[in-house]
């Protein structure tokens, strides 16, 4: 058989008309199919197809042409679209020397609030806002049936000046003649920042049917040493409507209307939110953050304002205004007719009166004199007690007079022993005391009227900001506890640290109480059949009084300590000079008894009765005597 030989020219044929194949599939294949655009396409109609009651979120896809971006938006934010494919992020500063407000172009919303002359506990920049931790949206529908948030979209900023104030617009635009527009403007030397919220030309775009409704909230950061009494005693959810204030407990949701102004509360700092167009079916909500008070935590309350927006002529017009910074009483008064000075939370009632008329003026004049305020406070202390000594007079008075009839009294129990004699006993007694010019209710009343006084300096001295991080001896803030020693180990209801104010305090109460206690057993009359003895109660008391102060003040602010302890040593010296220079035994028994000399005076309606009442409980008391007999 024949073998075959290899044909070089056969081979190189082949070759060449494999290139040439090559080559002509090369240069007449068909275009690529762009698999990107196909994606971007398939988006679009996704977008299409979507149900149009849907809220939109924009979290910008990467497009591969500018036009598929916008047919995307536009779907997703219809009139509002241009808003989106030219909005830039980017902040805004408005500022002035007390606070710094710092607002995002998304949103048109304050994402930073510095309070600038002020620092928290432990030294760092004070701020309300930060990190997002609040939020302020405009939740619409339109009339191409989407419902947006403002929160999502970008506004287009210009900061223009009006005098010596500064100006921010934010405008979220449909067109130049057509947006929705947050004006801020703030003031020098102002906390206050004066806030509109306005719409032009978007009566055909907002959907008057579907409610609009503005979302505020806010997480509180701790700012304050004490986190139990920032976030338990002091930190409230603040409202003015009708003409009055109040404020929610954390953990509770209210619906009101007719509401001027809101303000969260955190101790010494508040974020407010005023209207001059009252807010209607607001729902208000407070919830506390802290799951373990022992624990250090960043935020202490969420505070929540969720109400609907009127339409005017199918435009929004509301003129607000925003309040970031201190909670200070004497600047919070300055703002006339807005009752924002009553969530410096001075007390209720004549506790608050006395704080608002007496003792923040006498504050005031002294801090015009003095820059130590542990100074302010001892001189302070001094002028109330000066203030109250006549009171203190008259309850020593009450008992030396009690102490002079004291035998009498004990003579008339022996004269009338028993149960079955405790009317006719408790009759002669009343005659004895109103013959000598003595009454029980004479030593009662001058304590009674000094209790207002400790209730409403239990309100000023822990919200008096101006004591807020001033020093004092060994204590570095006089708003909060001083600690001379922490414990390794925590102590239920007193806490891991030593403080020693409170310690001054108790002792100096405990002996106030021991020298009273000789007064107070004047003031009762002796112990009568059936009746408990008064007198060991008091002893239990003079301990237990003290020990109660020592744990319940451990926590809170030294300058109330510190006044407690400089009032009763005050209050001591007191009782000491009016017991040894003033009060003369001698001369009050020698007027009681010019007074049983004296015709007794005619008895009042009211004494008549008592003595009638008295007079047939006795005789209903031997009839059921002799019927047992």
């Amino acid at each position: 058989m024949e073998q075959k030989k290899f044909d070089v020219n056969s081979f190189i044929g082949m070759l060449l008309l494999g290139g040439i194949i090559i080559w002509w599939m090369n240069t007449n294949k068909p275009e690529e199919v762009n698999t990107e655009t196909t994606t971007n396409q398939q988006v679009v109609d996704s977008l299409k197809n979507t149900n149009s009651q849907n809220t939109f979120t924009v979290n910008e896809p990467v497009f591969a042409s500018d036009s598929l971006k916008q047919v995307a938006l536009t779907n997703q934010l219809g009139a509002f679209a241009q808003s989106a494919i030219n909005g830039t992020e980017g902040t805004s500063v408005l500022e002035n020397e007390l606070v710094k407000l710092t607002i995002d172009n998304k949103g048109g919303q304050i994402k930073e609030a510095l309070i600038k002359k002020y620092k928290t506990y432990d030294s760092l920049p004070l701020y309300m806002i930060k990190d997002n931790n609040a939020s302020f949206n405009i939740n619409f529908g339109t009339t191409d049936n989407r419902i947006l948030n403002t929160k999502d979209l970008f506004f287009e900023p210009t900061v223009t000046k009006n005098g010596a104030n500064t100006v921010i617009s934010m405008k979220l635009k449909v067109s130049d003649t057509q947006f929705l527009e947050y004006r801020y403007e703030i003031k020098p030397k102002e906390y206050m920042v004066n806030f509109a919220v306005r719409s032009q030309g978007l009566s055909n775009v907002i959907n008057s049917s579907n409610p609009i409704n503005l979302d505020w909230s806010l997480d509180g950061y701790r700012h304050e040493k004490s986190l139990k009494t920032e976030n338990t005693m002091y930190s409230y959810y603040y409202y003015k409507t009708d003409d009055e204030v109040d404020y929610l407990n954390a953990g509770n949701t209210e619906v009101i209307n007719d509401v001027d102004w809101v303000a969260y509360k955190q101790h010494f700092f508040t974020s407010n939110l005023l209207t001059e167009t009252p807010f209607n079916n607001a729902t208000v909500t407070s919830t506390d953050l802290v799951k373990d008070e022992e624990i250090d935590t960043v935020f202490t309350k969420r505070y929540e304002l969720k109400t609907p927006l009127a339409l005017t002529n199918g435009e929004l017009n509301y003129n607000m205004k925003w309040f970031y910074g201190p909670s200070d009483y004497n600047l919070l008064k300055t703002y006339e007719g807005t009752d924002l000075d009553q969530t410096a939370d001075l007390g209720w009632g004549i506790f608050g009166f006395l704080n608002r008329t007496v003792f923040y003026p006498v504050f005031n004049l002294l801090k015009g004199f003095l820059s130590n305020y542990g100074l302010i406070i001892i001189l302070m202390t001094i002028v109330v007690r000066l203030i109250m000594s006549p009171l203190v007079y008259k309850s020593y008075l009450s008992s030396a007079k009690m102490k002079v009839i004291r035998p009498e009294l004990t003579a008339l129990n022996e004269k009338y022993p028993g149960k079955e004699n405790a009317m006719k006993r408790q009759q002669e007694t009343m005659a004895i005391q109103r013959k000598a010019g003595v009454s029980m209710m004479s030593g009662c009343i001058p304590a009674l009227l000094q209790m207002p006084v400790f209730f409403a300096l239990f309100k000023f001295f822990p919200t008096n900001l101006a004591l807020r991080q001033e020093s004092f001896l060994w204590a570095p803030d006089l708003s909060s506890y001083d600690t001379i020693f922490t414990l390794p180990f925590t102590i239920p209801f007193y806490g891991n640290h030593v403080s020693l104010f409170p310690i001054l305090a108790s002792v100096a109460i405990f002996f106030y109480m021991k020298m009273n206690q000789s007064q107070q057993a004047n003031m009762q009359a002796p112990t009568q059949e059936g009746m408990p003895d008064m007198s060991k109660m008091m002893k239990y008391m003079i301990y237990f009084s003290p020990i109660m102060m020592l744990f319940f003040f451990n926590n809170y602010a030294s300058s109330l300590s510190l006044y407690y302890f400089i009032s009763n040593l005050l209050t001591i010296a007191i009782m000491l000079v009016i017991k040894n220079y003033v009060i003369d035994e001698d001369k009050i028994h020698a007027q009681i008894e010019e007074n049983k000399k004296r015709p007794e005076k005619k008895k009042s309606k009211f004494r008549e009765r008592i003595d009638s009442a008295m007079k047939q409980a006795q005789e209903q008391q031997a009839q059921q005597k002799k019927g047992k007999k």
